[in-house]
């Protein structure tokens, strides 16, 4: 078993204008963008400056896929030991397998799950290279993803599937008040990510995520001349960060937190 069993491990963007996307992010949250190299497709890696393993790709929108009504969005992989094993049981316990279980040669093995809400992930076993693994930000570094957040259609239901999906365990919970309960979860003892009951206005069960910014007020300000939407903050959460939740020019909802207003 690898260490980050159970672990979110990469982040994808699919918009509709890679280039514009591009622009943006570069300059939100200070991301150099470059072409993966891979063979038969165009698959932009992100990186943090400095260092030369990336911390999300990027994908155009095709036609193919709006045709399929898939929106512009950002989705999470999650690390696991047997991808075509744990979809099938994704599948047992009510969720959904929307793409089947596929090798991407020399990089890993994936399949795009939903849960039983219909909040959508990807599942992925990446192959491991000989020899070390090239230095990677520290947690917390700008341009790193900080957070994982599930707006979940009934978030005690979602925890037990997920807990029992992934092994996550309970960390702090904050009452919120109408809103429910804010459960955040752990994997392997970190704190990673939040769940709750979805607000009525939101019309479905989503995953959103975080990336650290060096400033939020200074962020949004980058956002906003970007040509982003702020949805909702700054805010600042238990714990003494500060959040925003905001959509990208091209319609992809994401989110960022910073230890600084």
């Amino acid at each position: 078993m690898f260490p980050m069993q159970g672990g979110f491990i990469w982040y994808e963007l699919m918009t509709p204008d890679p280039a514009a996307a591009t622009d943006f992010y570069s300059k939100v949250t200070g991301w150099t963008a470059k072409d993966s190299g891979m063979p038969g497709m165009s698959y932009t890696l992100f990186n943090v400056p400095g260092f030369e393993m990336g911390v999300a790709g990027m994908m155009e929108l095709t036609p193919e896929f709006t045709a399929r009504n898939i929106p512009p969005n950002w989705t999470g992989y999650v690390w696991v030991d047997d991808v075509d094993a744990k979809a099938k049981e994704f599948a047992d316990n009510g969720g959904a397998v929307h793409h089947q279980p596929q090798d991407i040669p020399g990089i890993g093995r994936f399949a795009v799950v939903a849960d039983p809400q219909g909040a959508v992930l990807s599942l992925f076993k990446p192959n491991m290279p000989d020899g070390p693994m090239p230095p990677a930000p520290a947690p917390g570094t700008q341009g790193t993803f900080g957070w994982h957040e599930l707006m979940a259609g009934n978030g005690e239901e979602a925890f037990a599937f997920y807990s029992k999906m992934f092994g996550w365990t309970k960390d702090m919970a904050v009452d919120m008040g109408d809103m429910g309960v804010y459960q955040c979860f752990a994997q392997d003892g970190t704190a990673i990510g939040g769940m709750m009951t979805k607000p009525a206005e939101v019309s479905a069960p989503f995953w959103g995520y975080y990336v650290n910014v060096d400033g939020i007020d200074a962020a949004m300000e980058r956002v906003k001349a970007g040509g982003g939407t702020v949805v909702f903050g700054p805010q600042e959460v238990p714990g003494g960060s500060f959040i925003l939740q905001c959509m990208d020019p091209q319609g992809a909802y994401f989110c960022l937190v910073s230890t600084k207003r």
